[in-house]
């Protein structure tokens, strides 16, 4: 049975972050939490999302860790109960707009958040009574701020997803002048988070047509911009088409993700300091290889239609094509050339397979990955 939802409110153009006020307005926000990190701060982004919120009453918590964790969300529901707070404005990367999600539910459910993650059992006790979020990214990546979805690392250690369509954003303003200033190496790794996205849900044997159609159209304009977006930050334009990407690949991805992101998170979890986009970009060329023998890819031609979105003159059935323009993209875009550039070591492989088999996203792959399969794509990926 397809299931196909689109719920949310969405604003994409250079200047929309003057829309906040009016937005909080229209959802009923008297006071939100605005949710940042420190760098957010620094680079003076947060100063703009303050400004639109022209006399509005506030708080603000700028202690997102580069992954948000249980700690962090309790650290910020501390904040939002201290300052009566009754609503979240998240302003930064993916990190940020999860940890908001956390504290959406944290603030109004009870017990530890593990509770409510996906693989727990969890999203069915995620209800209405989450607290009004509005995201404001300022990368061009996870799409957190138009998903269902937030990742948090849990007090034991696991790197955990959590869904619940309650935790989509009321409104999302997607400012390409927000991002400007975003470094090449994170614009390279959050760019190729999007085309990660736009990949594997494209791959993931649900069905939705139009979830595939925007995950094509993503990977399109993620392909052709991401270079420009990364030589020239400033090249408004580029950055635009970037947001796109992102935020396409998330409204695709309530198709369900695949092996890229089982492993992604669990090495997330182990070694909470590597990047989860470029992860994704390392894990994706073994990943796809691996995915060429589903029934599904090969009768679909799935391969073929990624590899004319991405303009590629051919793609064999066992997508070589495709995962070595992905290897050579990420060459040519300065992000490590493998999993021991990024100093993980074989020795870790078993911790990584234990947490991929028990990711949310495990199973939502066109071909179901065992425990000698996980090693080789690892193993590849080094």
């Amino acid at each position: 049975m397809a299931h196909i939802q689109y719920l949310t409110q969405i604003y994409l153009d250079p200047g929309v972050i003057k829309l906040l006020g009016g937005e909080c307005e229209r959802v009923g926000m008297r006071k939100p939490l605005v949710v940042t990190d420190a760098g957010v701060r620094a680079a003076g982004v947060l100063d703009q999302a303050l400004r639109a919120l022209g006399d509005r009453p506030h708080a603000v918590f700028d202690g997102t860790p580069s992954n948000p964790t249980e700690a962090a969300v309790r650290a910020a529901c501390r904040v939002l109960a201290a300052e009566r707070c009754d609503s979240l404005i998240a302003v930064g990367g993916g990190s940020s707009i999860d940890l908001a999600k956390g504290v959406a539910i944290a603030a109004t459910h009870q017990g530890a958040l593990k509770t409510y993650a996906t693989i727990e059992g969890g999203a069915p006790k995620i209800t209405d009574r989450v607290l009004p979020l509005i995201a404001v990214p300022t990368t061009a990546g996870t799409g957190s701020e138009v998903a269902r979805g937030a990742i948090v690392i849990v007090d034991d250690g696991r790197k955990l997803g959590f869904h619940s369509w309650h935790l989509v954003p009321k409104v999302a303003l997607l400012d390409p002048e927000l991002t400007l200033g975003l470094p090449p190496l994170l614009t390279a790794a959050t760019g190729m988070d999007a085309i990660a996205h736009c990949m594997e849900t494209f791959m993931a044997p649900a069905v939705n047509p139009p979830a595939d159609g925007i995950a094509l159209d993503g990977l399109a304009r993620g392909w052709v911009h991401i270079e420009r977006a990364t030589a020239n930050g400033a090249d408004v334009d580029a950055r635009w088409q970037m947001l796109s990407a992102s935020m396409q690949g998330a409204m695709a991805f309530q198709k369900g993700l695949g092996c890229v992101h089982s492993l992604s998170h669990s090495l997330g979890g182990v070694n909470p300091r590597l990047h989860h986009g470029t992860l994704n970009a390392v894990f994706l060329p073994a990943v796809v290889r691996f995915n060429a023998a589903a029934d599904s890819i090969r009768r679909e031609g799935r391969l073929q239609r990624m590899a004319q979105a991405m303009g590629l003159a051919s793609c064999d059935d066992q997508g070589s094509e495709v995962a070595e323009a992905i290897r050579t993209m990420n060459a040519r875009l300065g992000l490590p050339s493998g999993l021991a550039a990024m100093g993980v070591a074989p020795d870790l492989f078993e911790r990584v397979i234990d947490g991929a088999m028990a990711d949310h996203c495990h199973k939502t792959n066109p071909r179901l990955a065992s425990r000698d399969d996980y090693r080789a794509m690892l193993a590849a990926s080094m």
